[in-house]
């Protein structure tokens, strides 16, 4: 007997109500666990593909076989159905949204990063006080930018530069600052680009990725505030159902911004309420969707696999989605988020990069090492927990501030 694929039984399950009861007003029985082995990524990839092969919509029927079997005298008692609760929902308070605003950009930036530029800094007065410059020198110029993750060709380049008609003179600190923010600003420079949201695209779904703890789904809070004051109509999908915080935390948000936010009970599945989210905003005519996703470890297959199926199921509404993908980094990793960016690049196509965490780690340079190496544009950079904290990226700012220059 034909056995439907997991999508196809989720649509045929039984009758199609209208699109908004079925988004909004059923709840799905939770999707089985993800197998526990781990496999090569290329063969989970395959697997996957081959178990969702078929139309998304169309199910194989199933024989039904008769029981003749008398039924009882005395009725029994069923348990009735559970009713939703008319209640409104009660959540926590949060901080206010313009929390964070009071303060330039600058400033915050500068203070974000401070962790980072005060480290530099230390280690330039440590090299450059009261000796002229030798080869010596430029070597532990050399490990204190690689300690500060700005990559091993990043920081020679840079002691190539100092060392430059300097030899057996005194440099100074402020000099050597200048040269380190001038070649973080051309490195970064090409890259620094605004997220675009294509008018066109209605509407323009954005797929939010990452690792646990990297700060998707505040991310994504953060993104819906600053396209809604925009005037533009957003929809919020739950993704993560692997966690009941998550849901919640993009639940409060949708609160605060009056967006509506589709979810389900935890354990259900990602690709079919993504699936929901973007016909749901079809029809609603949302300018923008944004979809979070259950954080995942790169080097495990078949999480990866899954997301690869989300994506696959998205494009079953619209071709082109999702339009954007955007990789959210923690910056607190350091050099594991370049593994981050090569793998999520590879199964997700990441079309842009979002670094958080800024003003929790000494190694803000790994922003320089990831763009030398995979020239992935930078469109938002975070360093802080309010909207105002989240800005687009700017090449010049990020360059002088982790250099440690004023103003």
């Amino acid at each position: 007997m034909a056995k439907p694929s997991s999508e196809e039984g989720e649509t045929a399950a039984k009758p199609k109500g209208g699109l908004f009861s079925r988004v909004f007003g059923r709840k799905e029985a939770p999707a089985a666990p993800p197998p526990s082995t781990e496999e090569p990524l290329a063969q989970a990839l395959e697997q996957e593909r081959d178990a969702s092969a078929g139309p998304f919509d169309e199910a194989a029927p199933q024989d039904v076989t008769e029981v003749d079997e008398a039924l009882p005298d005395a009725p029994f008692e069923t348990e009735a159905p559970p009713q939703a609760d008319p209640s409104p929902l009660s959540f926590a308070p949060m901080p206010p949204i313009a929390e964070g605003q009071k303060r330039s950009w600058w400033t915050r930036l500068r203070e974000g990063l401070a962790r980072s530029s005060n480290s530099i800094g230390a280690g330039l007065i440590a090299i450059f006080t009261k000796r002229k410059l030798d080869s010596g020198m430029l070597d532990d110029l050399e490990d204190v930018l690689i300690r500060a993750d700005l990559g091993v060709a990043t920081a020679a380049r840079i002691a190539q530069i100092v060392g430059k008609g300097r030899y057996d003179k005194n440099v100074e600190i402020e000099e050597v600052k200048d040269i380190l923010a001038t070649e973080v600003e051309r490195v970064l420079g090409p890259y620094a680009k605004p997220l675009d949201v294509d008018t066109g695209e209605k509407p323009f779904v954005i797929l939010v990725v990452g690792v646990n703890g990297s700060g998707k789904t505040t991310t994504i809070g953060k993104l819906a505030s600053q396209f809604s004051g925009e005037g533009r109509k957003v929809l919020l999908a739950a993704g993560d159902t692997f966690r009941a915080a998550a849901v919640m935390q993009l639940r409060i948000w949708g609160e605060r911004l009056s967006c509506p936010v589709i979810y389900r009970e935890q354990g259900a599945d990602a690709s079919a309420l993504a699936f929901d989210a973007v016909k749901a905003a079809r029809e609603r005519g949302d300018d923008v969707v944004l979809i979070d996703t259950a954080g995942r470890l790169q080097n495990r297959a078949e999480l990866m696999a899954e997301l690869d199926k989300i994506i696959r199921v998205v494009r079953k509404v619209d071709e082109s989605a999702p339009h954007a993908v955007l990789l959210v980094l923690d910056a607190t990793v350091g050099q594991n988020a370049l593994s981050q960016v090569e793998i999520f690049g590879r199964v997700a196509g990441v079309t842009g990069l979002v670094m958080t965490k800024l003003d929790g780690t000494a190694r803000g340079g790994i922003l320089v090492a990831i763009t030398d190496k995979f020239h992935l544009p930078i469109h938002y950079i975070g360093v802080g927990e309010t909207a105002g904290d989240l800005e687009p990226f700017t090449a010049r700012e990020f360059a002088r501030a982790i250099a440690g220059i004023e103003g």
